[in-house]
């Protein structure tokens, strides 16, 4: 009876696969987006759109969530009045670190056409953006664009949000 021994460390063995902790984690985040779903105008049409069968939002592993303490995206669809953005700030707060903003159309980026007392001149008044698109109304590939774009900046990220506040106090 022959004994058959099999040496792993030998060329020819299992492949061997070396990264950090960071680069996991991070792909690990990256492809599992769950945006809150906030649309406040014209704009959240098209991202409906976007979770809908022909852009497909779920091939990326993006669910579209309705708790903001489910979700680690804002997806801010539209006009932003002064009277609602309090509500705004409130649900970005019960988002669980680390958290990312996409601020979505003209009226979300610069207050749009809207240049009025009641209007909020840009989300980034009220919230950190990190992706911004542009258009009015952008259409869904330009969403599908912003997140994979969101995508290669979690995963250029070294470190979480929540490490890098820590470090700057």
């Amino acid at each position: 009876m022959a004994q058959h021994k099999v040496n792993y460390l030998q060329d020819g063995g299992a492949p061997i696969a070396l990264t950090t902790i960071d680069k996991l984690v991070n792909f690990g985040r990256s492809n599992s987006l769950w945006p809150m779903t906030y649309g406040l105008a014209c704009c959240a049409i098209e991202m409906m759109a976007s979770g809908a069968s022909r852009f497909d939002f779920d091939r990326f592993g993006t669910i579209f969530r309705a708790s903001p303490r489910q979700s680690d995206v804002i997806i801010v669809a539209g006009t932003l009045t002064k009277k609602h953005a309090e509500f705004m700030r409130r649900l970005y707060d019960q988002m669980p670190d680390p958290k990312w903003v996409i601020s979505m159309g003209s009226c979300a980026n610069t207050g749009g056409m809207f240049n009025t007392y009641a209007t909020v001149q840009g989300v980034d008044r009220v919230v950190p953006v990190d992706i911004y698109l542009p258009g009015c109304a952008p259409r869904p590939e330009t969403i599908q664009y912003a997140l994979m774009m969101l995508q290669r900046k979690i995963r250029s990220n070294p470190a979480s949000r929540a490490q890098k506040a820590k470090r700057l106090v």
